[in-house]
């Protein structure tokens, strides 16, 4: 069975920029341990599958452990390829998924998803957290992942993770965010996954999920600009619609191929 593979670069305008994913368009949907195989064999964060189903695409993401319940960069990568590469004729593209429908609008060569807000809540740190942080935070939330708020894009930077203490933690399907003023933006972050095969996701839209919305009533605005300081660089444009978030960004082909699967 020969199959279309498309890598591309999300939230970003530069190659080797931003957070690479595959995107695989299929006819039927295959079973699960396939699509996990060919996740594992692609080596990036995450692997979007889709279907297009004529009204709505039914899209998937995979990462090489978990089916995640929402992904930024991949339905990025996945709007990218339907509009650059396979030149799909509507103007916004609706997504069907497990976290409903997701609507994705093309402008001014950014794409622009249209998310589910998920306020964070005051949490206390779990110790083992805790533990593996060498900088602490000075305040701590809560949504499908930890929110940890810091004084400065510095100590963002300056961050350290001691995995072996990180990996003893299990948030599936969530993270840890860490986050803080921008020097140069309203805000920048940084996203770890403990027990993942990449520890530092380069650019986390679904992050933005929550943390549009915390900084939008912190800083009174509601149109935001955010970078994810990864080794890679992430750039997002954000804006807070009460219990929505809309997450810009560009995006850059990186390759295009095939694989098979006997």
């Amino acid at each position: 069975m020969k199959l279309d593979l498309y890598q591309i670069d999300a939230f970003t305008d530069k190659t080797f920029g931003g957070n690479p994913a595959c995107v695989v368009p299929l006819n039927d949907w295959l079973p699960n341990d396939i699509l996990f195989n060919i996740t594992k064999e692609n080596a990036v964060a995450e692997t979007a599958f889709f279907v297009d189903k004529g009204d709505k695409i039914h899209l998937r993401w995979f990462t090489p452990e978990i089916e995640m319940d929402l992904c930024g960069h991949a339905t990025l990568a996945t709007a990218h390829c339907l509009k650059s590469i396979l030149n799909y004729p509507k103007e916004e593209i609706v997504f069907e998924t497990i976290s409903g429908n997701l609507t994705v609008f093309l402008k001014n060569d950014s794409y622009f998803l249209d998310f589910p807000s998920r306020i964070p809540k005051i949490k206390e740190l779990p110790e083992i957290i805790k533990e593996s942080l060498n900088i602490q935070p000075k305040e701590v939330y809560k949504s499908r992942d930890y929110l940890l708020v810091y004084d400065t894009e510095q100590d963002i930077k300056n961050i350290k993770i001691k995995r072996q203490i990180f990996d003893q933690i299990n948030l599936d399907p969530g993270g840890v965010i860490v986050t803080a003023r921008g020097d140069n933006s309203d805000f920048v972050s940084r996203f770890f996954t403990p027990q993942a095969s990449i520890l530092e996701d380069p650019v986390t839209g679904s992050a933005h999920c929550s943390l549009i919305p915390f900084w939008s009533r912190r800083l009174g605005k509601k149109e935001l600009d955010a970078i994810q300081i990864s080794d890679r660089v992430g750039l997002l444009k954000c804006e807070n619609k009460d219990d929505r978030v809309i997450i810009g960004g560009k995006a850059k082909t990186y390759s295009i191929g095939n694989l098979w699967i006997e």
